[in-house]
Formats: C-alpha cells, sequence, structure tokens
C-alpha cells in the first residue's frame, strides 16, 4: 500500500466583491491559483469585479489548488442582462379603457 504525502491544505477565501488584483493578492497569499474562464487576459485585468467562484469560500483545497473566479461584464462588453426579446404570441390584452369595455371578439374577456 503507497502512502502519499498530504499536501498541507487552505481554506478558500471569499474573492466575490473583490476587484481583480485584490483577488490575484488574496489567492497568492494563500498560494491558491486563479482561473478565470471569461477573462483570457486576467493578468491584465485591474478593477473589474469578482461575482461569482468555484469552489465557494471556506472549502479546503490542497496548496496550489486552482480556484475559479468569474467577472461582472464591464462598459462596452455586452452588460445589461436584457437577454433574448422573442415575441410573446398570443399577445397578451391591451389595457386601459377598451379593456375594460370588454370589445366583441377579444379572445381575453374578463370572465364575469
Amino acid at each position: 500500500m503507497r502512502i502519499t504525502p498530504k499536501t498541507p491544505e487552505v481554506r478558500v477565501p471569499r474573492f466575490v466583491g473583490l476587484m481583480a488584483m485584490d483577488a490575484r493578492e488574496a489567492a497568492k497569499a494563500q498560494g491558491i491559483l486563479l482561473a478565470t474562464p471569461d477573462r483570457p487576459d486576467f493578468h491584465l485585468t485591474v478593477v473589474d469585479y469578482v461575482v461569482r467562484q468555484y469552489p465557494p469560500p471556506g472549502v479546503e483545497v490542497p496548496h496550489g489548488a486552482v480556484v475559479s473566479v468569474w467577472f461582472d461584464l464591464g462598459e462596452g462588453e455586452g452588460g445589461g442582462g436584457a437577454g433574448v426579446r422573442e415575441p410573446r404570441l398570443p399577445r397578451p390584452p391591451r389595457g386601459g379603457m377598451e379593456r375594460e369595455l370588454g370589445q366583441p371578439g377579444d379572445t381575453f374577456e374578463a370572465i364575469r
């Protein structure tokens, strides 16, 4: 039976809310490597904020383990969160006075 030497474990710090440069410094101090799937230029990123991380804070990982972090989209990077806009069919009923009058042929006629 082969026993491997135990690697010292470290607790993952909370990177969420930190700027990129602060997250790099905190990871370096703990002996953790950071991976950024959404930022190939992570070494140049300075003021973008971490919005998600895996594994979560407080988990024990081996020294030198990789923690993935994701950043908020900055100006001009497609942020805004509007998502895909698709037409809604059937269309929702119009509001206002026309809706109150109960127009004939209205498929959304109010139940009385």
